[in-house]
C-alpha cells in the first residue's frame, strides 16, 4: 500500500482506510485536470518567491503538462492504495523527477488544493451548463415565434381558463431560462475567486504571492481572508446547486407540460416518435419516457441544495471531513443536468404542434373573459358584463368567435421575444469565460 501524504511511521487500519477514503478516488477523477492546473499555477508562484529554481520549475511544468494530457486522453488513473488525486499527481512527479517532485506542496495544504480544484471544476462545468441553457433557449424562442398565432387553452386549477398560445407557452419557458441564467451567473461570480494560499485555513509563513496565482488561473479576485476561504467549502457548492436547481425546476415543469399535453386526453402536441418508448404488452403505446426521466432527474437536482445544507449546516469554522461527502452528491449533478438540457433541446426542436385544438367546442368557454371585456369596452359595467356572460353560459347560450386581439406587452399578440432575447444576451455577457479560457491556455502553453 502506498504511503499517504500525511502518514509518518504508523499505518492506518485497513478498515478505517476503507471507510475514510470512501468514494474519494472515484470523485477525484472529476477534479484530476484541475488539480494539475492548480499545481502549475502554484509552482510558478513558488519559483517567483525563491522556493523553486527556474530549472526545477521548468521540468515540473513539463511533467505536469504530460499528466494533464494523460487526463484529457482518459489514461490517468488513481492507483490502488493512493488516497486521492493530489497524492497521485505528487507520486507521479516524484517517480519521474525524484526529490523535486516532493517540493510542489510547499505553502499549500490539501484543503486549499481541493478548494481550488473544485472552483476550477465548477466554473468549467458552469460554462458547459450555460451553453446548454442558451441552446435550449434559442430553440424555445424559435418555436415561440413559429407558432405565435396558434391558440391553445390556458388553465388554472387544471380547469380551462383563458386563451393562451404556443407562442406564449414556448416563450414562457424561454424567459424562465433567462432568470435561471442570471442566477447561474451569480453562482459563477461567487465561485470565481481564488482560495489558493489559504493552506489549511490559516495561511502560511511563506511569502506567498496570491495575486499571482489569482492572475495565472484567471480568477476575478481572491478569497482574501484565509479563514473565510476555507469556510467557503460547502457554501460555494450550496450556492451553485441552487442555480442548478433553478434550471432543473424550469425543465421539470416543462417536461410535465409536455407529458400531459402529449397524452390522448389533451392531444396538444406530439413528441418525435424516436424519442418515445413502447410497451411490452400494448402495441399502440408511445411513452414519453425521456421527459418522465427528465422530470425525475431534475426533481432530484432540486433536492441537492438541501442535501448540501444538511451536511454543512452544523459545522463551525475550520475544515471537517464531513465536507468530503458533498462531492458525492454534487460533482455528478452537472452531467445529469446537461443530459436533461440536451434531451429537452432535441425534443422541443422536433415537437409537433396541434394547430386545430380549438375545433373542439369544449374549449369554447375559455373565451368567456374575451366576451366580458368586449361588453365592458362597449360601455357595460364590468360586473354587469360578468354576470350576463355567466348567465349565458349557464343557459347554454354563450357563443364567441375563436379569435383574440391582445396587444399589450407580453400578451398573445405582442410576445416581446426580442426583449427576452436581449435579456438573455445581457445575462450571457456577464460571464468571464474568455478571460478564464485565455488564462488556462497561457498556463498550459497552448
Amino acid at each position: 500500500m502506498a504511503q499517504k501524504l500525511w502518514e509518518k511511521n504508523v499505518q492506518v487500519n485497513a478498515e478505517i482506510d476503507r471507510f475514510t477514503v470512501g468514494r474519494d478516488r472515484e470523485m477525484d477523477m472529476y477534479l484530476a485536470k484541475y488539480d494539475v492546473l492548480g499545481s502549475m499555477a502554484h509552482i510558478t508562484m513558488l519559483e517567483s518567491i525563491g522556493l523553486l529554481t527556474a530549472d526545477e520549475l521548468k521540468i515540473l511544468l513539463e511533467e505536469l503538462k504530460k499528466i494533464y494530457a494523460s487526463v484529457e486522453r482518459g489514461e490517468f488513473v488513481i492507483e490502488d492504495g493512493v488516497e486521492d488525486v493530489h497524492s497521485q499527481v505528487e507520486l507521479m512527479l516524484t517517480r519521474r523527477l525524484g526529490d523535486v517532485g516532493k517540493k510542489i506542496h510547499s505553502g499549500r495544504s490539501r484543503n486549499d488544493q481541493v478548494l481550488v480544484d473544485l472552483k476550477l471544476f465548477i466554473r468549467a462545468q458552469l460554462k458547459s451548463v450555460a451553453e446548454a441553457v442558451e441552446r435550449l433557449f434559442h430553440v424555445l424562442i424559435s418555436q415561440s415565434n413559429r407558432y405565435k398565432d396558434v391558440l391553445m387553452p390556458g388553465y388554472t386549477h387544471l380547469q380551462i381558463a383563458m386563451p393562451s398560445s404556443f407562442g406564449l407557452w414556448f416563450g414562457a419557458y424561454a424567459e424562465s431560462l433567462v432568470d435561471d441564467m442570471v442566477f447561474l451567473q451569480a453562482a459563477y461570480k461567487v465561485c470565481n475567486r481564488n482560495p489558493l494560499g489559504s493552506a489549511a485555513g490559516y495561511g502560511s509563513s511563506f511569502p506567498l504571492d496570491r495575486e499571482m496565482t489569482t492572475r495565472l488561473l484567471g480568477f476575478d479576485s481572491m478569497n482574501y481572508n484565509v479563514v473565510y476561504a476555507q469556510m467557503g467549502r460547502g457554501k460555494v457548492e450550496r450556492n451553485v446547486s441552487f442555480a442548478l436547481a433553478s434550471i432543473a425546476g424550469t425543465l421539470s415543469k416543462m417536461a410535465f407540460d409536455a407529458c400531459m399535453f402529449s397524452c390522448q386526453n389533451f392531444g396538444f402536441v406530439k413528441l418525435p416518435d424516436e424519442c418515445t418508448t413502447g410497451s411490452s404488452i400494448m402495441p399502440h403505446k408511445k411513452n414519453p419516457d425521456v421527459f418522465e426521466l427528465t422530470r425525475a432527474k431534475c426533481n432530484k437536482i432540486q433536492a441537492l441544495p438541501q442535501q448540501i445544507m444538511m451536511i454543512m449546516n452544523n459545522l463551525p469554522s475550520g475544515y471537517f471531513r464531513d465536507l468530503q461527502i458533498i462531492k458525492e452528491v454534487f460533482l455528478p449533478a452537472f452531467g445529469e443536468l446537461e443530459d436533461c438540457l440536451q434531451m429537452a433541446t432535441y425534443i422541443m426542436d422536433k415537437i409537433k404542434i396541434n394547430e386545430h385544438i380549438l375545433d373542439d367546442d369544449k374549449y369554447l368557454y375559455m373565451f368567456s373573459v374575451e366576451e366580458v371585456n368586449r361588453l365592458a369596452a362597449e360601455g357595460m359595467p364590468f360586473r354587469d358584463a360578468y354576470k350576463k356572460v355567466g348567465l349565458d353560459i349557464e343557459a347554454g347560450k354563450f357563443t364567441h368567435e375563436k379569435t383574440v386581439h391582445h396587444t399589450h406587452a407580453g400578451s398573445i399578440g405582442n410576445l416581446c421575444n426580442d426583449k427576452i432575447e436581449e435579456l438573455m444576451k445581457q445575462a450571457v455577457s456577464g460571464f468571464s469565460f474568455d478571460k478564464v479560457e485565455g488564462a488556462e491556455k497561457a498556463l498550459l502553453g497552448r
